[in-house]
């Protein structure tokens, strides 16, 4: 608390002083109140997004950032009726949901497995759980390594959420309640009241009951997020927000594999879609988070702006699974089961401040970007194994053992401090090419205890690194560009959530990550954009969960993504949208084709359609394609590999009156058996069957 409020203070005595120096005139009241241009927003009409703060950290349109960003505005979002990230991210090419375990969002973006490449308005949100979409404008997905921006992490892209902000001449009173058929329920409030010229409150709130077609799952999870702007006077603003989350949910690990023949890869036991695998009352995961964040925006003189954040956020996390540990014998054979408890605490503190300086000289624009960041990131630890009364699962015979959670295996506490300078130029050369360039600096700096076993084991490493990005961009018309990208980013060897450091880790380079790039961005019209992208992304030092041993990570060398992406977001016509894609990845070990990358599918395609008939009857219509993936990393025989699947979802609205909607979106609709995602050869979810969902929505 006391790094917070010496913080606030720096942030507030920066907002006095730079007070003298604004011209009436200089700064925009909506740049801050409105939800379209607060930061790492930007500008959207319907399904499609024109700019954005997220990718540059400057307020600039997509059409001019040289890196492939995929967008889901609020509008598709409620179209949708999305309740997670997995829920959009099936919808964009490219991005593989993982299972998580059951306990937290995971990703792979361009071959790159993740669980803490996510960010909350540009600011770090990497502890492990699953984030809600109650209280989020929209949706942003950027793919390739993006350190100079965000630094450590994000080699294959990552996931931002842009937060609803308060809109300060605009009073809102909304609501939804849906329910779908497998019982699952939500209800959900979005208040936003101007109380002066000065002061804006905005709270969104929510509360949603779990179920699922999968027995014994279900949970709740409830959270609420007041949000304050204040006008300091008519150049600077602030803004608070806290938010507090409750997610109490069951752990599922999905079903086994089993043999599908000699010399064949292992596929998903069919047939128990429906089975779980775990303990009923045992198997669930619980997260109580406070999130709090502070935002001053000011402009320092007509063509220099600073921006600052500051987040405080502080999580208790437990989760227990008793999980498929093994492949199933036989159709109606046995499954032998592992288990193990997870407690962990995690305290965030991140502070961030950015400089942006438009300035010309002679013939070229410039808009210079420099910034720092600093964040002291605290974890504790500890793993319990599970002491089953069998460790057997009969298919033929399916009782649930008794589990106890008595043998420490894992007990460690770290401190992770870190501090970044960064300065970024985006160069206009004319009307036809603008270029993009800048460098990083991170000074990542880790100590901790394993204090198991007996004795304590002190671990420590320090990494400083420079992470560069260059693009390029002809404009052959204002509505066309053509780019090409290099950029870099690293990992250290602490992985995603820096819980431990080996002793043969510390003493091994970060993993790398560089991706080259060339693509086109295209205006078709105003309300419509194209985009194409061709990558190759490489991973060198590159490590992998091992698919023998979850909990471990093996060697493996130099890996490659090679791809295609291709996007189309916005209207056909006045009554039509779209937002669809396909991209193409072909993800191995560098120099040896035969070790594929796990859950990257070689084909992946989609495409989510809105037709509005009238001023009050509209349909929706989607369609989800996915190849065959593999389920871990193939490099052993008895690797497991997901058959390819095709979903189909739909969707009808229809006003009520201008203030109350009807809709009814339909998931899978037809009906299709598929598995939607895994965890490795052995932990593999079943998709639901076809199920409807009514939402019954309002806003005054």
């Amino acid at each position: 608390m006391l790094r917070l409020s010496a913080s606030i203070i720096t942030l507030l005595s920066a907002s006095a002083l730079g007070q003298p120096a604004f011209a009436e005139d200089a700064f925009d009241v909506e740049a801050y109140d409105d939800s379209r241009t607060i930061i790492v927003t930007g500008l959207s009409d319907g399904y499609l997004a024109t700019n954005s703060v997220t990718a540059t950290k400057t307020d600039t349109p997509l059409i001019d950032i040289p890196q492939t960003i995929n967008v889901v505005t609020r509008d598709q979002l409620d179209d949708q009726a999305h309740h997670s990230l997995a829920d959009i991210l099936r919808y964009v090419p490219g991005t593989t949901v993982g299972q998580g375990e059951g306990n937290r969002d995971q990703i792979t973006l361009r071959g790159q497995n993740t669980t803490a490449d996510f960010f909350l308005d540009g600011v770090r949100d990497d502890v492990q759980y699953y984030r809600g979409l109650y209280n989020i404008e929209r949706v942003e997905i950027l793919k390739g390594p993006y350190a100079l921006i965000f630094g450590r992490g994000g080699g294959g892209g990552i996931i931002n959420r842009v937060q609803k902000s308060p809109l300060s001449d605009d009073f809102i009173y909304a609501g939804q309640v849906s329910i779908n058929s497998l019982g699952a329920y939500d209800i959900s409030a979005d208040v936003n009241a101007p109380l002066s010229d000065a002061v804006t409150v905005r709270v969104n709130a929510i509360y949603e009951k779990f179920d699922s077609h999968r027995d014994f799952v279900g949970g709740e999870r409830y959270a609420w997020n007041p949000y304050v702007a204040l006008k300091l006077n008519d150049r600077w603003k602030l803004g608070l927000s806290y938010e507090y989350v409750h997610d109490d949910r069951t752990t599922d690990r999905g079903i086994p594999s089993i043999a599908a023949g000699v010399g064949q890869p292992n596929r998903p036991i069919a047939g128990y879609r429906d089975q779980f695998f775990g303990v009923p009352g045992i198997n669930h995961t619980k997260l109580e988070a406070h999130i709090a964040k502070l935002r001053l925006d000011g402009a320092l003189t007509s063509n220099l702006s600073f921006s600052g954040t500051i987040l405080y956020g502080d999580y208790d996390k437990v989760y227990l699974n008793v999980y498929p540990n093994g492949a199933a014998t036989a159709q109606n054979g046995t499954v032998a089961l592992a288990a193990y408890s997870d407690p962990t605490q995690r305290e965030n503190f991140i502070a961030q401040a950015n400089l942006v300086w438009d300035v010309e000289t002679g013939p070229l624009g410039h808009k210079i970007l420099v910034g720092t960041e600093y964040g002291d990131q605290k974890s504790a630890n500890r793993r319990f194994n599970g002491v089953l009364s069998t460790s057997t699962f009969s298919l033929a015979n399916p009782i649930f053992p008794t589990v106890n959670f008595s043998a420490l295996s894992r007990d460690t506490v770290s401190d992770v401090k870190f501090f970044s300078a960064y300065v970024q130029d985006q160069i206009s050369l004319g009307d036809h090419i603008d270029i993009v360039a800048g460098l990083r600096y991170d000074n990542f700096d880790i100590a901790g205890t394993d204090l198991f076993p007996a004795v304590d084991r002190p671990f420590a490493r320090k990494d400083e690194k420079v992470s560069p990005r260059l693009g390029l961009i002809f404009k052959p018309q204002e509505n066309i560009s053509l780019y090409g990208s290099y950029s870099q980013s690293f990992l250290p060897r602490s992985g995603d959530q820096f819980l431990a450091l080996t002793v043969t880790q510390e003493n091994l380079a970060p993993e790398k990550f560089t991706n080259y790039e060339l693509g086109a961005k295209w205006d078709v019209q105003p309300n419509l954009n194209l985009t194409l992208a061709v990558f190759q992304l490489e991973r060198s030092n590159a490590t992998t969960p091992d698919p023998r041993n979850p909990v471990a990570s093996i060697n493996i060398g130099t890996t490659r993504t090679q791809g295609v992406e291709l996007a189309v977001t916005g209207n056909i016509t006045s009554s039509w949208q779209v937002h669809g894609g396909y991209s193409y990845q072909d993800a191995t070990l560098a120099g040896n084709d035969s070790v594929r990358l796990g859950q990257v599918p070689q084909h992946q395609a989609s495409l989510w359609n809105r037709y509005d008939f009238n001023g009050r009857f509209a349909a929706g219509l989607g369609i989800i394609h996915q190849s065959s993936q593999f389920a871990a990393i193939r490099t052993a025989a008895n690797t497991t590999k997901l058959p390819a699947f095709t979903r189909v979802d739909a969707a009808f609205y229809y006003d009520l009156s201008d203030a109350l909607q009807l809709q009814l979106n339909v998931e899978n609709l037809f009906n299709t058996d598929y598995y939607s995602d895994a965890h490795n050869n052995n932990n593999i979810s079943t998709g639901a069957p076809m199920n409807g969902r009514v939402t019954i929505r309002a806003k005054f």
